[in-house]
């Protein structure tokens, strides 16, 4: 029998970084293809989730203190 594959343990920086570079959109290809392979497609969606959330909050936080002037 063979052995199962075994995915390389990837830190969360590592997945907050492919995030944030998504969502700039400046990735490259073979950087996109290594991610693929090597990050966990739920980490993927909770640090996205993470990102649009804080995006969010920081554009609420800058119209109100806009209009606030």
């Amino acid at each position: 029998m063979s052995e199962p594959a075994v995915r390389p343990k990837v830190s969360i920086w590592r997945t907050v970084k492919a995030v944030a570079w998504s969502f700039v959109g400046l990735r490259a290809r073979g950087a996109y293809e290594e991610d693929i392979k090597n990050l966990s497609p739920v980490h993927i969606i909770v640090a996205g989730l993470v990102g649009v959330v804080l995006f969010v909050g920081v554009l609420v936080l800058l119209v109100n203190w806009m209009v606030a002037r």
